[in-house]
């Protein structure tokens, strides 16, 4: 730094930045991307991905570097080519489309959404209406919707509740996508049991641990920051929730890809900055942020761990096996 540079960090107040533990990447988005850069190594190129592997855009181009090649549909990969599906799961219907094209699949669905279909499953065969609470245009959501959508319906709100019309409204259950606000989801199921009180729901709830714990850490610091900094991308859902728990505890709270769209006028007046990252968010960006932010005059850092977070999920039989045949290829 030059003197002068640091000349204006000795005039500057010692301000305090919040650093939120556990922050960024989940066991399933872990998981996923080390399916792909397995299958790299091990197969070579090409390796297609259907939909981003996570909601992350400087993971997804990482993985294109490396070889990896993203596609919106199974159409679009050539027959008998292998094919990784994303962390968010696909739906029957493209898990046949990948059969007619003898493709080889490797599922990378985050083992949390696979639990969301099982149970789509079992209540449809059980004869429920099912009430998916999430985002319509999401992947996860869409991929649940289409195990059983004759007979389920998708709410996004509480108002939605009123316009929900069944065949039995006493056979009805609720599901939920993995990625939302702990609250609206709350008031979501208020809404339903109101309007529904036979509803049944999950044996536990369907929002990841991840999800919760992130926004549980936000709701901690709240109180204590002018400002929060999410890390993530636009289409992150679980980062993109980060920022609306934040503000609906009146703190001031931006979703930021990188420390480029921090804007100079958000500090103006702050004392303290809280920083955390989605479940799709890798640590660098974070990192990046944190060394930004000291230039700023934010170098009094505090690292806040809420609640540990040690989950690891096993990887697919597919790598399971190439990683045993090859013990290099683990250690990639």
């Amino acid at each position: 730094m030059s003197e002068t540079g640091s000349l204006q960090r000795k005039n500057v107040h010692n301000k305090t930045l919040l650093l939120l533990k556990p922050r960024g990447f989940c066991a399933g988005v872990v998981r996923a991307i080390d399916i792909v850069r397995i299958a790299l190594e091990a197969f070579g190129r090409p390796i297609y991905v259907r939909k981003e592997i996570v909601h992350n855009r400087f993971v997804v181009e990482e993985l294109q570097q490396k070889g990896a090649i993203f596609v919106d549909s199974v159409d679009e990969v050539p027959e008998g080519e292998r094919v990784i599906y994303s962390a968010h799961g696909v739906s029957p219907e493209v898990r046949e489309a990948s059969k007619a094209r003898k493709l080889r699949v490797i599922d990378a669905t985050c083992p949390l959404v696979t639990k969301v279909h099982v149970e789509a499953v079992k209540f449809a065969k059980e004869g429920y209406s099912l009430i998916l609470i999430g985002h319509r245009d999401h992947d996860e959501v869409i991929g649940t919707l289409g195990e059983a959508p004759a007979v389920t319906q998708v709410v996004g709100s509480p108002a939605e509740v009123a316009s929900v019309t069944l065949p039995d409204p006493d056979r009805v259950a609720y599901l939920t996508q993995t990625t939302l606000s702990l609250d609206e989801t709350r008031d979501i199921i208020a809404a339903l049991r109101e309007r529904f009180p036979n509803i049944k729901g999950p044996a536990a709830q369907d929002i990841c641990y991840a999800t919760e714990n992130r926004q549980v850490a936000v709701k901690h610091v709240a109180s204590d920051a002018d400002l929060l900094l999410v890390v993530g991308s636009d289409n992150s859902s679980n980062s993109k929730r980060l920022v609306e728990v934040a503000r609906s505890l009146g703190t001031e709270a931006h979703l930021i890809d990188d420390c480029h769209n921090i804007q100079p006028q958000w500090l103006h007046g702050v004392k303290t900055v809280a920083v955390t990252a989605g479940a799709s968010a890798p640590e660098h960006l974070v990192q990046e942020v944190v060394e930004y932010l000291a230039e700023q005059g934010f170098g009094d850092v505090q690292e806040l761990e809420i609640m540990p977070e040690n989950v690891r999920f096993g990887l697919p039989p597919e790598i399971v096996a190439t990683i045993s045949a090859a013990p290099a290829v683990a250690a990639q």
